[in-house]
């Protein structure tokens, strides 16, 4: 078994290594960024953790893009979906469960992990530390169950019935549609905060920002994976918001000896 995963702020990166240490802590796992010139492994594989984080109750458009673009590897895999929320959606295992199922995958089982808010130039759904750490907390043993019962064959299967889809369709993504349709070009840089440090560009999945004069310059293919936005030193990046309220990585929630 082998498993991919697309993380922007650290979150689903730290499901996918917890799911691993439970399940197997020899399997392979790599980022959805730097798979493209590993895909050969994917085709030998049988079976696949895949993980990636939901957007308004819908797929990333990199993950989306990337299912389809390698429609051609997905026939007769087994998958388990891992979906990474702030607080809710639906049908996020379900998602990508029908379109890997549309190019001939078998889908054992989903689970639902809620993780901290990674939106950091929005106030909705902030909480403080001691929130944030027992979210992480409550995450890995619902990470561990999901884990063994995949091992002892009974996968969880949380996302992927009918009424899960009837739930993001209505409960958010009907409403919200337009946001992740395309890549975004609504990416902000304050350039008299910047400090040209280019630190942006080199972390971007998408690479969605160049380096022009000194500063970055936003290309118009942002994910919203919000990567740049949380590790700008001088909070000088925004998406959605105007200003940046809280940067984080999911590591500062870790209880510590975890």
């Amino acid at each position: 078994m082998i498993g991919i995963y697309f993380s922007g702020t650290g979150n689903t990166r730290y499901c996918m290594e917890q799911f691993v240490s439970y399940y197997d802590d020899t399997m392979e796992i790599m980022p959805l960024g730097g798979i493209q010139s590993e895909l050969n492994k994917l085709q030998s594989e049988s079976d696949i953790v895949f993980a990636y984080p939901i957007y308004y109750s819908n797929l990333p458009k990199i993950v989306r893009e990337f299912i389809d673009d390698n429609k051609n590897i997905w026939k007769d895999i087994n998958v388990f979906i891992i979906a990474t929320m702030g607080l809710f959606s639906g049908d996020g295992a379900g998602l990508a469960a029908r379109r890997l199922k549309k190019y001939g995958a078998h889908v054992m089982g989903g689970v639902h992990i809620q993780m901290p808010d990674c939106v950091c130039d929005v106030k909705a759904l902030k909480r403080d530390f001691s929130q944030n750490q027992q979210i992480v907390d409550n995450a890995q043993k619902k990470i561990k169950y999901a884990a063994r019962n995949l091992r002892v064959g009974t996968p969880t299967h949380e996302g992927l019935k009918f009424y899960n889809h009837l739930a993001g369709l209505f409960g958010q993504r009907l409403w919200f549609f337009n946001k992740t349709r395309k890549y975004s070009n609504k990416l902000k840089i304050n350039k008299a905060d910047c400090i040209g440090c280019g630190k942006c560009a080199k972390i971007c999945p998408m690479k969605n920002l160049s380096i022009s004069h000194g500063k970055p310059e936003p290309n118009g293919r942002c994910t919203m994976c919000y990567r740049c936005i949380n590790q700008c030193p001088k909070r000088a990046i925004t998406l959605i918001g105007n200003n940046v309220i809280a940067q984080y990585t999911v590591d500062d929630f870790v209880s510590e000896g975890e």
